[in-house]
């Protein structure tokens, strides 16, 4: 509705990298055995771009908004899991995936901020 499926929609290109990153990483986890965080993270990772992807055939600009808290929310679930392969021993690096991680989360929140400001504006 709001944001084009084209290679000039950033939240939609970040977001979907992302996954294709969370997959790899979860593959790793897989392979020394850290099935538990590993499926956490795959779901959590994964979520953000299908919720960004949803939010694009929005029946208006409130459902738009409401799907892009989704993939918020699941961007915060994601650093959580995230954190925890940070702080846990025996796990692989997590520090690119983070950094990419909030850049994504700075730019859903700029994008869900002018949408409410917009929405209010319409309301008026």
């Amino acid at each position: 509705m709001v944001l084009k499926k084209g290679e000039d929609n950033a939240i939609l290109h970040l977001s979907f990298n992302f996954a294709l990153k969370i997959v790899e990483y979860c593959e790793q986890l897989d392979a020394l055995k850290k099935y538990v965080i590993s499926n956490q993270l795959l779901k959590s990772g994964t979520s953000i771009g299908a919720n960004v992807r949803e939010a694009q055939n929005a029946e208006s600009m409130a459902d738009f908004t409401h799907k892009l808290k989704l993939a918020a929310k699941e961007a915060d679930e994601t650093e959580y899991w995230l954190l925890l392969c940070k702080k846990s021993k025996g796990y692989p690096s997590s520090g690119p995936l983070m950094d990419q991680l909030l850049c994504m989360q700075k730019l859903l929140t700029r994008i869900i901020s002018t949408m409410k400001t917009k929405i209010n504006k319409t309301n008026q």
